[in-house]
């Protein structure tokens, strides 16, 4: 796979029941492609440091295998449950650590700056990102689970500001 400045974006969107992932990569001419997609569910019966470990293994794999160059993640932000926000505050680690320990860079967004970036749309509701992911992507389908429908909407915003950064001169090509 051949991509536009080597950019193939790993978007993960971070839980510890289901954590999504989508690798899209640019191909050039403003064309973005999913290479692969999925989520890691972790079972609520196991402890949680064994939850973490099968979340850190398999995005390693999913790393390993599909060899991305940058990690694209939601930045966590607190809502009315502080327990949901702690659960994804740790798969959002061990994300990090993932993508850190394979020499990614981690770039975070907002729910808001992924709705702009793939609807034009910061309110825009969740059937909207998925029409429109599928929409970027080709596809002929949403990303199932929805978690890598999620996912692959982070990537795509990641891909989206890569793209005005080097054709504003912002970052190196």
């Amino acid at each position: 796979m051949t991509a536009l400045n080597g950019a193939i974006v790993l978007g993960v969107d971070p839980g510890t029941a289901t954590l999504g992932f989508a690798i899209v990569a640019d191909v050039g001419r403003g064309a973005l492609r999913l290479i692969e997609c999925g989520a890691v569910t972790t079972s609520p019966r196991d402890d949680l440091g064994s939850r973490l470990c099968a979340l850190h293994d398999r995005l390693a794999d999913v790393i390993a295998r599909t060899r991305p160059t940058e990690l694209a993640i939601e930045r966590l932000f607190f809502s009315r449950n502080v327990t949901s926000a702690l659960g994804v505050g740790q798969a959002r680690g061990v994300a990090v650590l993932a993508a850190a320990q394979a020499g990614l860079t981690v770039h975070e967004y907002t729910p808001a700056e992924v709705k702009q970036a793939v609807a034009q749309y910061g309110n825009a509701r969740k059937e909207q990102i998925q029409e429109m992911t599928r929409v970027i992507l080709g596809l002929s389908d949403i990303p199932r689970p929805n978690d890598a429908a999620d996912a692959a909407a982070i990537a795509i915003c990641h891909q989206h500001s890569r793209r005005a950064q080097i054709l504003t001169g912002r970052m190196g090509s």
